[in-house]
């Protein structure tokens, strides 16, 4: 994994994103073949037999000239405008959204923010935000920057709760990310071009969409999944009975993320999709943001003061090399890492490296935490 991707490969990735009937999903199957994307396309005749046969018709779509040139097009846009091009085997691309099955390939960014920051949250809720549920987003996000003062927040620029939670981020200076449902030509709604030029400078706009793309409806459900997918947890602060809202929650919890959520009043109608969540188990009810980070494990300091376990020196000297990477990934971290962050660090794929965490704790090496995080002990 590199720290920046060579040109050609972005231009690879983004030819194989926008082929035709080539979905996300099938973008992605034809990517892990050979983990890079500009193989794909220059050993075609032998995807045939890493594929199966139901797959086989999406060779056929990689002779495609077009794609070509709109990907050539929209990395000429994004040179000129100061745009990065993020593609999935680049170290700068979310890590936690890269275990996802359907992250996209290439994600453009515009801003000055870590999108690896070891701490992300992500703050949705309905579009007809109540005073209740601004008041919520303040006050949260003002409690968390006291806590942990580098916590990147993420939501999609959207009016409502959205935009609360960019605008208070701002007013606490914690980075703010925008997830948004176009290219960056635009800013849609254009009430909030203001506030997205000054997250700019303190976190950024990203999204998978090129150029000219319209804000369709289908596009924001779309991006919710980089909304729940490139963070440790989804919050979930005021939702209606149906909405974009309980959809990141619902991906939240497909991807093994936490999800909590804001109670409201019995009855309000804005509160009607949180309430209905935290009853049936589908998000841990919180009133704080202290209740969030206890729920997290985030706060060590409070919460892990027990003496740690003696390790018999012995331990460290049997460990695997692979067993090694991890541990010396692991050091630096007095708080711990998580694991999306970890197999980065390691350069261990993710099921591989579960796999010898948990050989790890059972020697006494690391500690599970929660939201997936281990530390050593």
């Amino acid at each position: 994994m590199s720290n920046t991707i060579n040109h050609q490969e972005v231009l690879h990735c983004l030819a194989l994103q926008q082929l035709p009937g080539v979905g996300i999903i099938s973008a992605r199957l034809l990517y892990d073949v050979f983990s890079n994307a500009t193989d794909v396309f220059s050993r075609r005749d032998e995807l045939v037999h890493y594929t199966q046969p139901a797959q086989r018709r999406l060779i056929k779509q990689l002779d495609c000239p077009e794609a070509f040139r709109r990907a050539e097009q929209e990395l000429a846009f994004a040179q000129k405008n100061g745009i990065d091009a993020i593609c999935i085997g680049d170290r700068r691309y979310p890590s936690r959204l890269r275990e996802c099955p359907d992250a996209p390939l290439v994600l453009f960014f515009k801003g000055n923010t870590n999108l690896n920051a070891l701490r992300i949250v992500s703050l949705v809720g309905t579009r007809n935000a109540t005073d209740y549920g601004r008041q919520l987003c303040n006050d949260f996000i003002r409690d968390l920057k006291t806590l942990f003062p580098e916590v990147l927040i993420v939501s999609g620029l959207a009016y409502g709760i959205d935009i609360a939670a960019h605008r208070a981020a701002l007013e606490h200076q914690l980075p703010t990310v925008g997830v948004l449902a176009h290219g960056l030509d635009r800013i849609y709604p254009a009430i909030h071009r203001k506030t997205a030029i000054e997250m700019l400078e303190q976190g950024g706009l990203l999204t998978e969409y090129m150029t000219g793309t319209n804000p369709d409806r289908q596009n924001f459900v779309q991006r919710n999944r980089i909304v729940a997918g490139m963070a440790d947890a989804t919050i979930v602060v005021e939702s209606a009975g149906k909405g974009g809202a309980l959809i990141t929650a619902g991906l939240a919890t497909d991807y093994h993320r936490d999800c909590f959520a804001f109670p409201g009043r019995v009855g309000d109608p804005f509160s009607l999709g949180c309430n209905a969540l935290v009853r049936d188990n589908k998000a841990a009810l919180i009133l704080s943001a202290e209740d969030f980070v206890k729920a997290m494990s985030w706060d060590i300091s409070l919460t892990h003061k027990q003496a740690p376990q003696a390790i018999q020196r012995q331990l460290f000297l049997d460990l695997s090399p692979e067993e090694e990477a991890l541990v010396a990934a692991l050091r630096p971290h007095r708080d711990g890492l998580q694991i999306n962050l970890l197999v980065v660090e390691a350069d261990i794929p993710i099921n591989r490296a579960s796999a010898l965490l948990f050989e790890l704790e059972m020697k006494g090496v690391v500690k599970a935490l929660a939201g997936g995080v281990y530390k050593v002990v």
